[in-house]
């Protein structure tokens, strides 16, 4: 049994850490977005594969003044929010709602002021420019003929400008992705490719594939949480059933081959992992399966989800991965994995992972 009192005491000193670690950073680094660490030290140029990250570090800013009510970091969340601004019409990426949800969302609920929402809804209307009508997906950033199940993390974003528009075509378009996604990433026993391939002339699914995971047919763990999170968030915005089964789905498959600690390594079939723990994945998974369990209807089920949640963050604000008391680490959640068959970001600390951390524990805390 966890000891609750403890981890609430636990989760105050995370936050505690993480504003002093965020403090640094903006002080030391402004206006920069790193993404990884390279030996807990924030990279500030070189390879990053995509730009994608940029939100969590506003989102970051935002969960501190919502837990803490410092001032200081609302002017510095809504400082990086501002720096985002332009990318709500960037056709290159997939991932608008990782940019705008952590950001200018959170900056709209906390106000009520129009210019904000609208950022958002146009960053949504951006995103949905990339659907493709033969195969009925939102296109990667890769190609026109792949499929990623981040996107479910991103296509919420689309969801919420066509509620705000009354939109009812973009709705559809949101909708027609996630039932593709589910259909062909999402496995029977509930594990998730990372990828899917399509024909584009004509439209047909072609295979599943990976850029992160072990193989093909293997599961990689982050994409699961992306998966897990993303589906139960489309839930509850739609109320389709088949969408909180899939989350579910993904739910057990996780529990089920997790070690007890609840920190998957990067990919579950990967045969003797050289690094056994993703604890960006674990962080996402806990703040997904929080979600989860407030989305069924079955107080049972919604108790074991969130007793597993509470196992993962209570394991991840641990001093095996917070960075507490290491003045050279300049990240909060050690042990995270950006892109292992690259060499990026392996076994350090990643803004995402510091995000859904800070989020999950946030959640905990009862302040998100």
């Amino acid at each position: 049994m966890i000891d609750l009192d403890n981890l609430q005491s636990k989760c105050e000193r995370t936050v505690d850490f993480a504003a002093g670690q965020l403090r640094n950073l903006v002080e030391a680094h402004p206006d920069h977005f790193p993404m990884y660490t390279q030996n807990g030290k924030w990279m500030h140029s070189g390879e990053a594969w995509t730009n994608w990250c940029e939100g969590f570090l506003g989102g970051q800013l935002w969960l501190v003044y919502q837990a803490t009510g410092d001032e200081y970091f609302r002017e510095k969340a809504e400082h990086y929010s501002r720096l985002l601004e332009h990318r709500k019409t960037d056709l290159n990426v997939h991932d608008l709602g990782f940019l705008f949800f952590s950001t200018w969302k959170r900056w709209y609920d906390i106000t009520g002021e129009e210019d904000k929402n609208a950022v958002v809804v146009e960053a949504g209307q951006t995103l949905a420019k990339r659907f493709k009508e033969k195969g009925e997906y939102l296109r990667s950033f890769v190609s026109d003929e792949s499929l990623f199940i981040d996107i479910m993390m991103n296509v919420p974003i689309i969801f919420y400008a066509a509620q705000e528009t009354d939109d009812e075509e973009l709705w559809e378009t949101a909708y027609r992705h996630c039932l593709t996604t589910r259909r062909y990433l999402v496995r029977g026993d509930g594990s998730t490719s990372h990828e899917g391939i399509f024909d584009l002339e004509t439209g047909e699914f072609l295979r599943q594939t990976t850029h992160q995971g072990w193989r093909d047919d293997s599961s990689w763990a982050r994409g699961l949480g992306w998966s897990l999170y993303g589906f139960g968030t489309v839930y509850g915005l739609t109320g389709d059933a088949r969408f909180l089964k899939t989350s579910q789905d993904n739910a057990w498959f996780y529990m089920e081959n997790t070690p007890d600690h609840g920190v998957p390594p990067n990919d579950w079939m990967e045969a003797q992992p050289q690094n056994p723990h993703e604890s960006s994945a674990a962080a996402i998974a806990a703040s997904g399966l929080i979600q989860l369990s407030q989305l069924v209807g079955d107080p049972t089920l919604g108790k074991q989800y969130n007793d597993y949640a509470l196992r993962i963050v209570d394991t991840l604000t641990e001093p095996e991965f917070v960075a507490f008391g290491d003045e050279d680490w300049e990240g909060v959640l050690k042990q995270g994995m950006y892109h292992e068959r690259l060499g990026l970001g392996v076994n350090e600390s990643v803004m995402w992972g510091d995000y859904f951390f800070l989020e999950a524990v946030c959640k905990v805390l009862g302040v998100e």
